[in-house]
């Protein structure tokens, strides 16, 4: 069958795959929950869930640096990519050798659209259709949680500071807690952030992620003796930015954080 990825390349496969490597942690995610233990045989050193995956499967590499010959050696029937995540070279140089399927995600259609595409081509077609019915359900009681909106700036670094701009898949789960980004799409996709820059945003909350820079409870001190005016909290950065059966549970997640800010 033919099976065409997020980004408009077509593979041909005639059987699900047998030897799927990940290189993308939320995805990785999703293919434990699909149940496909013996068929994954490859994963990052990014793929921390499930833990027993990440302390027994092949680790070849991170996501910007992979390692081709550890690839190689797990004679892969399929690797799976992100647009965003992974190097776009190194991405057509194993495009060249093995069939690569390659999600882009910008916002929840996206990512229903590669948990139903890859539950086809791993013959999980029922599971992945059911998977995505109760995240929806799971949404929906999500937006009957939304309160007035809320100026917030998302963080995912330090020194710089770099922020989560418009067009991104953590600005859309903002958009769907009734927050505001303030950061202009003028402004690109992760913007880097001077402290007075970060004044000058006005922002009524500021969100440390956990990812993929580590803000800890001594940043949130740091924040609110710089920022007094500003509320600053830290939040798990995985529910903000992980496309795959994490999703399940991050309405109730974010919820969480909606009562916090209110």
């Amino acid at each position: 069958m033919n099976f065409t990825d997020q980004i408009g390349h077509t593979i041909t496969l005639d059987a699900p795959p047998h030897r799927i490597v990940s290189l993308v942690p939320s995805q990785t995610e999703l293919l434990a929950y699909f149940g496909l233990i013996a068929e994954v045989v490859g994963i990052t050193k990014f793929c921390i869930h499930p833990d027993d995956w990440f302390r027994t499967k092949t680790r070849v590499g991170g996501t910007k640096n992979v390692d081709f010959n550890k690839i190689e050696q797990l004679k892969p029937d399929l690797i799976i990519c992100n647009k965003e995540e992974n190097k776009e070279s190194d991405v057509k140089v194993l495009m060249e050798k093995y069939p690569l399927w390659t999600s882009d995600i910008h916002n929840l259609d996206d990512a229903y659209s590669m948990i139903n595409s890859l539950g086809e081509i791993t013959g999980k077609i029922e599971i992945s259709q059911q998977l995505i019915a109760q995240i929806k359900r799971n949404f929906e009681e999500l937006r009957q949680c939304k309160k007035e909106a809320l100026k917030v700036l998302y963080l995912i670094w330090k020194e710089p500071y770099m922020a989560a701009g418009k067009d991104t898949f953590i600005d859309y789960m903002l958009s769907q807690c009734g927050f505001t980004n303030v950061c202009e799409p003028s402004m690109g996709r992760y913007p880097e952030l001077t402290a007075e820059q970060i004044k000058g945003l006005h922002p009524q909350a500021i969100l440390l992620s956990s990812e993929p820079y580590p803000f800890k409870e001594k940043h949130l001190a740091e924040f609110h003796s710089y920022y007094p005016g500003i509320l600053s909290v830290l939040v798990d950065g995985e529910y903000f930015s992980w496309y795959g059966s994490r999703l399940l549970n991050a309405p109730k997640y974010l919820m969480s954080v909606i009562k916090k800010l209110y």
